[in-house]
């Protein structure tokens, strides 16, 4: 379907207000939600679109007003379901890991894994296992190549420009009040204030992403603590923001830069929705020297209260909903507004949480939690669920280097849309209705009728 609309080239052309007419191709795609599969993307044909929009179907394109430049989109790679990857044939591995990350699949490309055991390791261990050990001289990350590495490195292979980032549930358990990674319930699940332990902990992180990069992976950033606030029966630590940025500021950084690392230190993970660590963070003294901050579980309203505060903050999802394990069609079909809620607020990226999950789909404390895919580590049998249909048409089309842009609509459904360096306009938008539904999209002075499928998320592709 070829029409004549008004593209705005993001280039300098942008900021001279100059307006080229184009005869682009539109296109649409888009998946449905009833099930998960593997190759869930369809182009749907333009054929009986509504003469007539109803009036909260309009949506206003404005590429000429731009906002963040988007990192990526992806998920978390842990312990578990790197166990469960690699139960499965090495055939059935290689095809699960090109419908995650290559371009012929969901293509993810922002990534997340735990900094020694997550709530979805096997159980709670360290890097440094040796009580007292300042200095890291019995350091290993020998427990992760056996499922976390190679997880990593599979992914890596499908996509070698994959960024990961890293952040630890704790510190190791001989660091803390407690003596534990796993939280008691108690008010001493928390680094332990002393001078000797933070430089030890520095140099923890340092060997950590040198470790790493012998073993084939780069790790682009970490953030300090994992839901800084949490204090639970698996691996956390109370780490408040202020503190946060001081150990960052007397003790990380300068390790880092002693020792040549290049990833960058950012505060979080913070639960914003629970705690003003945020606004702590911001108003922080050497907050500045951080790169940034990652955020999950975040009133995304609030989001923009900081950014009006600190425009320049950089923003990074971590963490999405984990819900309860069950994989319905219903929570699959609320990923489209959690995402746009997060990018439309300012946020780089959108990190889903485990990608892959085994059979029972719970973590080493007996959680169950969400996935994109779930593998019975008996049978092989591999199941997609709803929400990799999501995340896959998500990821597909919100890539790293887009810009968004504004956009404005009448009606409520949630709504991302970027430009990429080429000039191509992307807008996904969701279609909640049991039937088909036609939308239309102003461009400057030209409009284009698109129909969306019934419960489905759309792509519109304006090349």
């Amino acid at each position: 379907m070829k029409m004549k609309v008004q593209s705005i080239i993001v280039s300098a052309l942008l900021f001279c207000g100059i307006a080229i007419a184009q005869q682009p191709v539109v296109k649409v795609y888009a998946v449905q939600l009833e099930k998960g599969e593997a190759n869930p993307l369809v182009e749907v044909k333009q054929e009986n679109v509504e003469e007539k929009i109803g009036w909260k179907n309009f949506i206003y394109l404005q590429p000429e007003i731009t906002f963040q430049t988007i990192e990526g989109i992806g998920g978390a790679f842990n312990e578990i379901g790197g166990e469960a990857l690699l139960a499965s044939s090495k055939k059935d591995q290689k095809a699960l890991m090109k419908q995650l990350f290559s371009d012929e699949g969901a293509g993810l490309t922002f990534c997340r894994t735990a900094i020694g055991a997550s709530d979805f390791g096997i159980d709670a261990y360290s890097y440094s296992m040796v009580a007292d050990d300042y200095s890291m001289e019995h350091f290993s990350i020998d427990r992760d190549k056996k499922y976390v590495l190679p997880y990593i490195k599979s992914a890596l292979k499908e996509n070698p420009d994959l960024t990961v980032f890293g952040s630890p549930w704790s510190p190791p358990g001989w660091m803390k009040e407690s003596g534990y990674m796993i939280g008691l319930k108690e008010p001493n699940n928390n680094i332990k204030n002393d001078p000797k332990v933070f430089k030890a902990y520095a140099n923890y992180f340092v060997k950590y992403v040198q470790e790493y990069q012998k073993a084939g992976v780069p790790i682009d950033r970490i953030c300090i603590q994992n839901e800084n606030d949490a204090n639970t029966k698996y691996p956390s630590c109370t780490f408040p923001a202020k503190q946060m940025v001081a150990f960052a500021n007397d003790y990380l950084i300068p390790a880092f830069k002693e020792n040549k690392v290049e990833a960058g230190v950012y505060a979080g993970t913070l639960r914003a929705a629970q705690k003003l660590d945020l606004m702590d963070f911001i108003t922080a003294d050497g907050h500045e020297n951080l790169e940034g901050v990652g955020i999950q579980y975040t009133d995304t309203r609030f989001l923009g209260d900081v950014r009006a505060i600190k425009p320049d903050l950089k923003i990074f999802h971590t963490e999405g909903h984990c819900y309860n394990g069950k994989n319905t069609v219903e929570q699959a079909a609320d990923r489209l507004e959690e995402v746009a809620g997060y990018i439309n607020a300012g946020s780089t990226s959108f990190t889903y949480w485990n990608m892959i999950l085994n059979e029972t789909t719970e973590s080493g404390w007996e959680w169950p939690q969400n996935s994109l895919i779930n593998i019975d580590r008996k049978t092989g049998e591999i199941t997609y669920n709803p929400d990799y249909n999501a995340m896959y048409i998500i990821s597909k089309f919100i890539k790293p280097g887009d810009v968004r842009f504004a956009a404005v609509q009448r009606g409520k459904e949630p709504i991302i849309s970027v430009v990429s360096p080429d000039g191509t306009i992307k807008v996904l938008i969701q279609n909640t209705n049991a039937n088909d539904k036609s939308f239309e999209i102003a461009l400057g002075k030209e409009t284009i009728k698109v129909k969306a499928l019934a419960k489905s998320i759309t792509a519109v592709v304006l090349n």
